[in-house]
């Protein structure tokens, strides 16, 4: 059984705005997955669902078989992490230890069990040596890490990470993809909104399309990306590497090395 399952869930606002129209999904351990689509197309809102921020107006969220209508947002943000977009709007403590610990700490672990959380995440997010510094003392690109650590700490089955990449440079898009594998690895969900078309190509498997408040494909991001009638329905630009591929009459790569070999392979044919 799926660990995450939305059953045809819709979602509108109080004044009537339909955001999310009749999404069916589900999301097993050990996955990484992404997310992409235009502005309003659905994704913020349907992961919001996914956690408790937000409750369907219609269908049903599943966490392990259990359904959200059962249980407080509390209780479901042991089990769903969210790193939001901006980290001002989730970090608030004096120090980045203070901020890491204070998830574990509010789960009544022991000292030394949230002394080791603390430790963990911060290794894993590059953050072990300004521990004692104040969150504003580090760059906003930075502070992003912060806040993935102080749910990483948490340790819930899944992390959900709301455009991570952006003001990123490679260094840092790199950790990122790191440790979006290692918490897999550790068979934990991660379900990143991204409008990284490059990061969706070199670190994710599975990938969903919304557009127009709704679901519209998932496939693994080379089905994706070659999908050309899908991407102009959902306002999407292909990775650069494919767009290079395709100027040059190359179809169905996705790295730089897949086109080199079939330029190679097209160089040889025409000998």
């Amino acid at each position: 059984m799926s660990f995450l399952k939305l059953e045809a869930v819709s979602y509108s606002y109080p004044n009537g705005f339909e955001a999310t129209r009749d999404v069916s999904l589900s999301f097993e351990l050990g996955e990484a997955v992404a997310i992409i689509g235009q502005n309003g197309a659905g994704k913020t809102t349907t992961v919001k669902l996914m956690n408790g921020l937000l409750r369907p107006t219609k269908g049903e969220v599943l966490i392990d078989g259990v359904s959200t209508k059962h249980v407080t947002t509390a209780q479901m943000s042991k089990h769903v992490g969210y790193v939001f977009q901006n980290p001002d709007d989730q970090i608030f403590q004096d120090t980045i230890e203070k901020e890491i610990a204070f998830g574990p700490k509010n789960q009544k672990l022991s000292a030394t069990v949230v002394k080791e959380k603390v430790a963990a995440a911060a290794e894993l997010c590059g953050l072990t040596d300004v521990l004692h510094e104040h969150p504003y003392n580090l760059s906003y690109s930075k502070r992003k890490f912060i806040t993935i650590a102080a749910i990483i700490a948490m340790d819930p089955e899944v992390v959900i990470l709301d455009e991570p990449t952006a003001g990123q440079d490679r260094e840092s898009t790199e950790l990122l993809g790191m440790i979006i594998k290692e918490l897999a690895k550790r068979n934990k969900t991660v379900i990143t909104i991204t409008h990284d078309m490059e990061f969706v190509a070199k670190e994710f498997q599975r990938v969903l399309v919304f557009a127009d408040k709704q679901l519209r494909r998932e496939g693994t991001p080379r089905e994706i990306f070659w999908d050309e009638q899908l991407l102009a329905l959902s306002g999407l630009k292909q990775p650069y590497i494919c767009q290079l591929a395709k100027a040059v009459g190359i179809r169905d790569v996705l790295t730089m090395a897949e086109l080199g070999k079939k330029v190679r392979l097209h160089e040889k044919n025409s000998d």
